[in-house]
């Protein structure tokens, strides 16, 4: 059974920083990817980056660019998200998502962990 499991949210004051980590069990994504999106109250959940795992290359949101970073840990089939500079309209919950291959959609849910930045 493939499993992500998110931690490392929680409640952080405008232009503080938090990392975020989801460690995948049940299978590997060396094919494939991995991201991070989030859904603010109210709003459609959007994308905010991803890595391929197999090189490492990473995208991101236009709205986070600079300020937030993906990164993996092959050994611990785990990634981050290291989220600088943090803003109010960053709030949100976050999610990590996984697929199997770079031309598959993502199939692969985490729970999803609260993010909360005061003003």
């Amino acid at each position: 059974q493939v499993e992500l499991v998110e931690s490392g949210g929680g409640f952080v004051q405008a232009g503080g920083s938090l990392r975020l980590s989801c460690a995948a069990s049940g299978r590997t994504f060396s094919s494939g990817a991995m991201g991070w999106f989030r859904q603010a109250p109210g709003k459609e959940r959007e994308f905010v980056a991803r890595i391929v795992w197999s090189n490492g290359i990473t995208y991101y949101a236009d709205s986070v660019k600079g300020r937030f970073s993906i990164s993996r840990d092959n050994a611990k089939n785990t990634v981050y998200l290291q989220m600088d500079k943090l803003k109010s309209e960053d709030t949100a919950v976050y999610y990590c998502a996984a697929k199997s291959t770079l031309l598959a959609s993502y199939g692969y849910w985490g729970q999803g962990t609260q993010v909360t930045v005061s003003s």
